[in-house]
């Protein structure tokens, strides 16, 4: 079954196949018995590039595989469309990953997380095995952006053999092989239903008990990230959704995602700069940390750069599924919880 018709027709149907073209030299389609370890959470062009020489899937290898999969997303203002990007240029037998798709699809809020049945039903659908490395990889365009948030996604499913390509710009210019046309044909499995990691998430009436202790004696201290622009957490820019309010949450620290990314390459920077920006913001790597953003996808950069920055202990690290979308439309003006900068 092709990729797209899990995610764009439902899993009965057989999306018709163009096969796709070339833009760079012969892709090297070896494959080996031994899987690939990357040394870090994020990965070089060049690394994946050898991975995929030494562990690319194939039809009639049983062996464990290292599978690319495109997360590109946009804001729903942004005007571009993730799946037109994938289909443009991607990595050569990537798969799509469509974060509109694999939700909770009876919650009122935008890519909160699906159930443990969703996402087998999805991986199984795009042909990646339990014992896969998933790459996952962003646009040119943005760089980094969404993909953090399918890969914590698929570590919140107990799936981690997973990392983040830093970047597909980078691959792009540095001519690596990409292809463009429908998608190549996969192979469906059955991927087991795992178990979710709650640990990893937390929801929206412990962050609000949180706001409202905030600066109270014996308070706990936890630390609120929020990766949007400064202007809306300023709550002097509009939110990309309309009606909605900006601001932010009282005691939240404002650690937009474009502070967090080389402003050439837009790769996630080196662990030492990382470093240095959460130690300019006050945040301090010995108290616990909650990710946020507007729909909870750049929340899981921010997660990302701590990782690769090794700044706090990852079992204290959480990310806000809801994130502001869920709590500008939950809390009430009465409660004083969205603040807002003079």
């Amino acid at each position: 079954m092709a990729a797209a018709a899990l995610l764009m027709r439902g899993v009965g149907a057989r999306a018709p196949l163009r096969r796709a073209q070339f833009t760079s030299p012969i892709f090297k389609m070896a494959s080996q018995s031994a899987q690939r370890e990357f040394s870090s959470y994020l990965v070089t062009p060049k690394e994946l590039k050898e991975a995929l020489e030494k562990n690319s899937p194939t039809k009639i290898s049983t062996a464990p595989r290292t599978v690319t999969v495109c997360a590109s997303w946009f804001l729903p203002n942004d005007g571009r469309n993730g799946l037109e990007t994938f289909r443009k240029k991607r990595i050569p037998h990537a798969r799509f990953f469509d974060l509109d798709k694999v939700i909770d699809k009876h919650s009122p809020y935008p890519h909160m997380l699906p159930t443990a049945q969703t996402f087998a039903k999805a991986m199984g659908g795009l042909g990646i095995r339990r014992d896969d490395t998933v790459v996952v990889y962003d646009s040119a365009e943005l760089g980094i952006f969404s993909a953090p948030r399918v890969g914590w996604t698929l570590k919140a499913f107990g799936h981690d053999q997973v990392h983040v390509l830093n970047n597909f710009k980078l691959w792009v210019e540095e001519g690596y092989p990409t292809e463009s046309g429908e998608f190549w044909d996969v192979d469906t499995c059955a991927y087991p239903i795992p178990e979710f990691k709650a640990e990893n998430v937390v929801g929206f009436e412990e962050v609000k008990e949180l706001a409202q202790d905030y600066n109270k004696e014996g308070a706990e201290g936890v630390q609120i990230l929020d990766a949007r622009s400064h202007g809306r957490w300023l709550g002097k820019d509009p939110e990309p959704r309309p009606g909605l309010s900006s601001g932010h949450m009282p005691g939240s620290i404002s650690v937009p995602v474009s502070d967090l990314l080389d402003p050439e390459k837009k790769t996630i920077l080196p662990g030492d700069q990382l470093r240095k920006v959460f130690e300019s913001k006050g945040i301090d790597p010995n108290r616990p940390i909650i990710s946020s953003c507007g729909t909870g996808v750049t929340a899981a950069v921010i997660d990302a750069a701590l990782s690769e920055a090794g700044y706090g202990q990852e079992g204290s690290r959480r990310l806000y599924d809801g994130s502001w979308t869920e709590w500008a439309q939950r809390v009430k003006p009465s409660d004083g919880l969205i603040i807002k900068e003079e």
